[in-house]
């Protein structure tokens, strides 16, 4: 077999073991091939030597927002998807969105497919948004988006004034999933406590971006948690619970979980590493760290939601990559009104599309894991890309699967002086001028992590390489990715609510 690239001498780490680090992986047409020890090499045959560092398989972020009408300054399809390569994320999922006032999907898709066409640095797929969800768009058009664009799940949300919807929409929406097949995604926040909260917060004057995180208590995730959770299972539907903060909510997930529901969470890094107490800087710089659900207020919160990571109640852990610049009449400073920071009007989301590997691949190892290697493997590749309909070709490392991989730097590697602070031995600083995305700030920064990626690899092209070029792929190396319908990672279908008598739910559905 003549072999386009071998990578060898590398540590490969899958979603179930740590590989013996003599084994090679041969690369073909942008595909790996085969798996072995002293693979044939041909005088044509480029070699990546790892030299005894990790190999994981590409990151595959199954939620970030790119080139999105709110945030007319933030991350475009190029520089969003150029921040991913140089974090090790060889795929990303993100969202067309449908506007209230949109009574077909297709021009939005149409749009949306003009902003990434030829743009992104790796392959990518779209989530579709419903927020007019007519008879004719349920039952007609979903059916088309499924069957000739492979987009094979939709984000729905339950707050928001522009984009939530009530239970009966959802019902109707998580109806036409059960017949297509599709994964529903679901933003839980329950929007009249927080609408209650927020009004009386504003009565007394306590506008900082700080009483952002009290307008949204646990309780309102936890109860919006339920609800959807309730109303998939009247269905039978699977549903994915997206950006989870809270163990409030996290734990209806876990119940559902154990009675076999296919009940899916996700969470992602600054619910993992951050507190409430980033928003309390002085004036509005607090405004950075705006996030819905919002960052919680105690170091116990986070340690939960790491127990949720370890112990597999969550299937994904994504960056919900949102960025908007801090410094812009569009971005976080649009929350100031007469120079007093008003956290209704700060745009919620925060950046990191680049960062989520290598922060939770330094919570893999060191000396204290939080997680093992494979569980990172999991829950930042495998297990999204078998939820979200690309098992078998994104996500692993295995014959078959494209050749997407990160490269780590071997262990004891110095990173250089002036990505580390006086002191430290080892890893390296995050800071936002090592960021390619198009933000002016990173909600990390400053951080510690132990490692970064040296190489990314998309289907057998290197196209990050941390130290000769940095990101040496071009835009339009990317391409869309048509999913095929998803698989549940936890629990299945076919169950009865608890309750309801044997073939009750056949009477009606």
């Amino acid at each position: 077999m003549e072999l386009d690239l071998i990578l060898t001498n590398g540590t490969i780490v899958t979603a179930a073991e740590v590989l013996d680090p003599k084994i090679e992986i041969g690369v073909k047409d942008g595909k790996i091939v085969c798996m072995g020890h002293c693979l044939p090499r041909r005088p044509q045959t480029r070699v990546l030597d790892a030299e005894g560092a990790y190999v994981t398989p590409g990151g595959v972020d199954s939620h970030v927002h790119l080139a999105q009408p709110e945030s007319p300054d933030g991350d475009n399809w190029e520089t969003g998807t150029r921040g991913a390569v140089a974090g090790g994320t060889t795929t990303v999922l993100a969202f067309a969105s449908q506007s209230r006032k949109d009574e077909s999907l297709f021009p939005a898709l149409e749009d949306y497919h003009g902003k990434s066409r030829d743009q992104s640095h790796c392959d990518y797929g779209f989530h579709f948004i419903l927020t007019n969800p007519t008879p004719h768009i349920v039952n007609n058009e979903l059916r088309v988006l499924v069957e000739r664009e492979g987009i094979t799940s939709v984000k729905l949300y339950m707050t928001y004034e522009p984009l939530k919807l009530g239970d009966r929409a959802i019902l109707d929406i998580m109806m036409a999933a059960r017949q297509l097949g599709i994964t529903t995604m679901i933003h839980a926040e329950n929007s009249d406590m927080i609408a209650l909260i927020t009004e009386r917060l504003e009565e007394r004057g306590l506008t900082d971006p700080f009483y952002h995180a009290v307008s949204r208590p646990q309780l309102a995730e936890a109860e919006a948690t339920y609800r959807a959770i309730s109303l998939a299972e009247l269905l039978d539907v699977p549903v994915l619970i997206v950006h989870v903060s809270s163990e409030l909510a996290m734990d209806h997930i876990r119940a559902a979980q154990t009675r076999m529901l296919p009940v899916h969470g996700e969470t992602c890094p600054h619910y993992l590493l951050l507190l409430s107490e980033r928003m309390q800087a002085p004036h509005s710089h607090g405004a950075g760290a705006v996030c819905s659900p919002p960052l919680r207020h105690e170091p116990r919160d986070v340690a939960a939601i790491w127990r949720g990571v370890a112990n597999g109640t969550f299937t994904t852990l994504s960056s919900d990559h949102a960025p908007t610049k801090f410094d812009s009449p569009y971005g976080k400073t649009r929350g100031l009104k007469d120079g007093l920071p008003v956290f209704r009007d700060i745009p919620n989301g925060l950046p990191g599309i680049e960062t989520r590997m290598p922060l939770m691949f330094s919570h893999a190892t060191g000396s204290k894991p939080k997680i093992s290697l494979p569980r990172f493997v999991q829950v930042t590749a495998t297990r999204p890309a078998v939820l979200y309909g690309l098992g078998g070709v994104k996500g692993n490392i295995a014959p078959g699967y494209d050749a997407d991989f990160v490269v780590w730097y071997p262990g004891g590697h110095q990173f250089a002086r002036e990505d580390r602070d006086e002191g430290d031995v080892d890893g390296l600083r995050i800071r936002a001028r090592m960021i390619h995305h198009d933000c002016d700030y990173t909600p990390y920064e400053g951080m510690w992590v132990g490692n970064w990626p040296r190489y990314t690899v998309l289907r057998g092209q290197i196209v990050w390489n941390r130290d000769h070029g940095g990101v040496v792929g071009k835009k339009g190396d990317g391409m869309f990715l048509k999913r095929k319908k998803g698989s549940n990672v936890t629990g299945q279908t076919g169950g009865l609510p608890r309750g309801m008598m044997d073939n009750e739910r056949d009477l009606w559905l």
